[in-house]
């Protein structure tokens, strides 16, 4: 077995670098972890979470290994993995989570109680998410294998397919998540905030749910004819005029059945002042335009320490939203980190049996990881596509 190894590593404000870092190892601090196996990365994707950090919009500490969304071949297991051996190949949920607290028993695997010291839910390679290695490197340690991992049936099935099957990790169940909570079903009328990877996907999760019109919201003209080429409707917020108005054009309605918020705290303010950050504002949208009664998902991130926030209060996650608005027409909100194990089995199905095309929809383009550095920077550019690192050229092969 190799003892080398290389990942992404964040340097500071606007900067990653490909550099040589440790081998991982089956341990835990000072003790051994027998119930994690060490992972060859197969693919290992670059997130709009990752983006973030790498905006200098979070604490994240220089030298940080980056990337929470890998599938990988098993190398090596623990003594104490038993439904799992060496040669599989699994998909990682970012969630890392233990599987023996009270919120992995009742399936709330994103706020697990005892893989991070500092509050509940963990996470690879994130900022205040326990301190864990990430995965966009060629080889990483995944603890409690056996209740995380999700084997993919066939290896040579898993390669075929691998560009859809590496979104299951976190942004498909993510944006399917998205879409369950704000209660999309057959026949709903959906609105989309922001066409990134994760709005696409939650775009892409609505249809697979049945609703009659998916309606996605973005200032990037090439991430909404993005949308465009899977059959929703679009809106550019760049545009002048009120949201509602543009509603009424698509729906002959000026509000939807369900919302989701797939842009977070990194928002602006649409029409001519889309240069404007305003965090609150497609909350306020969301309690505007969705009907009385009707649900909301909010997948997208916030956070509760923003460096580069435009005021004091938002610093802290302290964002000034219209509640009574939300209060007033009966609204649910829905918060947090996606379980993405409620989901991730049930989506590879659809993947494996051809419900859904999502490597198409999120417009996948596999890099090498050398070309890490130049995907965060064409994804910040606002890049129409979803970078998928192949540290070993496993994907091109």
């Amino acid at each position: 077995m190799s003892a080398t190894n290389r990942g992404v590593v964040y340097k500071g404000p606007g900067e990653v670098a490909v550099e040589s870092i440790a081998f991982p190892e089956l341990t835990l601090g000072n003790r051994k972890c027998d119930h994690g196996v060490i992972l060859k990365v197969i693919t290992t994707n670059i997130c709009g979470s990752d983006q973030h950090m790498v905006r200098g919009r979070t604490t994240a500490p220089s030298g940080l290994v980056l990337g929470h969304e890998i599938t990988g071949q098993i190398i090596e297991c623990g003594r104490d993995v038993e439904f799992l051996k060496v040669g599989d190949f699994v998909s990682v949920p970012f969630n890392i989570a233990c599987g023996r607290c009270r919120n992995c028993k009742e399936g709330k695997t994103g706020i697990c109680l005892n893989v991070n010291p500092a509050r509940p839910g963990a996470a690879y390679g994130y900022v205040d998410m326990g301190g864990w290695v990430g995965g966009q490197a060629e080889y990483v340690m995944v603890p409690y294998a056996d209740f995380n991992l999700l084997k993919f049936p066939d290896a040579d099935q898993a390669l075929e397919k691998i560009r859809d099957l590496t979104l299951l990790s976190d942004i498909l169940p993510t944006g399917f998540h998205g879409c369950v909570t704000a209660g999309v079903g057959p026949g709903s009328t959906v609105y989309i905030a922001g066409a990134g990877p994760v709005g696409l996907a939650a775009a892409a999760s609505a249809q697979l749910l049945g609703a009659a019109c998916v309606i996605v919201g973005d200032m990037i003209q090439s991430r909404l004819d993005q949308a465009r080429s899977f059959g929703c409707e679009t809106i550019n917020l760049k545009e002048d005029g009120d949201i509602e108005d543009k509603l009424e054009q698509i729906l002959g309605e000026r509000e939807v059945d369900c919302f989701v918020d797939c842009v977070g705290f990194e928002a602006h303010a649409c029409g001519c002042n889309s240069h404007v950050e305003a965090p609150a504002t497609v909350l306020n949208s969301a309690m505007s335009i969705t009907r009385a009664g009707g649900q909301i998902g909010i997948p997208g991130l916030y956070v509760t320490e923003d460096p580069g926030a435009v005021d004091d209060a938002a610093k802290k996650g302290a964002l000034s939203m219209r509640f009574g608005l939300g209060w007033a027409k009966s609204h649910s909100f829905h918060t947090g980190q996606c379980p993405v194990m409620k989901y991730h089995r049930q989506l590879m199905q659809a993947i494996l049996f051809n419900k859904i095309k999502i490597a198409d929809a999120v417009n996948v383009q596999v890099i090498s990881l050398d070309e890490a550095p130049q995907g965060y920077a064409d994804f910040d550019g606002g890049a129409a596509k979803k970078f998928v690192i192949d540290p070993h050229s496993a994907v091109t092969a």
